[in-house]
């Protein structure tokens, strides 16, 4: 079973930036897709970024596109999501997920069986 801890938010001003950082365990991490999801007060779980198995494809959401970055170590079982030019509506729980698949609709939540416990992301005014 794999187990995830995100890391890297906290609070920042519209424009700054932010590396969140999951580390992962269990032997799906390394061939499997990683996904950001983002959930704020009273709205639903949004998708963020996806990157595949091994790195070699990248998905984003038009929101996201352009400021946000994801990445993934594999050797160090760990998945970034870089954050530029942060805005006050990028506020919420970022959590990652892992899928225990090597391919499928990235975007999909359903394809994500293991979930971290979410790290804050704070942007002010």
């Amino acid at each position: 079973q794999a187990k995830l801890v995100e890391s890297g938010g906290g609070l920042v001003q519209r424009g700054d930036s932010l590396r969140l950082s999951c580390v992962g365990s269990g032997r799906t991490f390394s061939g499997s897709i990683m996904g950001w999801f983002r959930q704020a007060p009273g709205k639903e779980r949004e998708f963020v970024a996806a990157i595949s198995g091994y790195g070699d494809r990248e998905y984003y959401p038009k929101s996201a596109k352009g400021r946000f970055t994801i990445s993934r170590d594999n050797a160090k079982s760990t998945v970034y999501l870089q954050m530029n030019n942060l805005k006050p509506e990028d506020t919420a729980v970022y959590y990652c997920a892992a899928s225990e698949m090597v391919r499928g609709n990235m975007a999909n939540a359903g394809i994500y069986k293991h979930w971290g416990q979410g790290t804050q992301v704070t942007v002010s005014s």
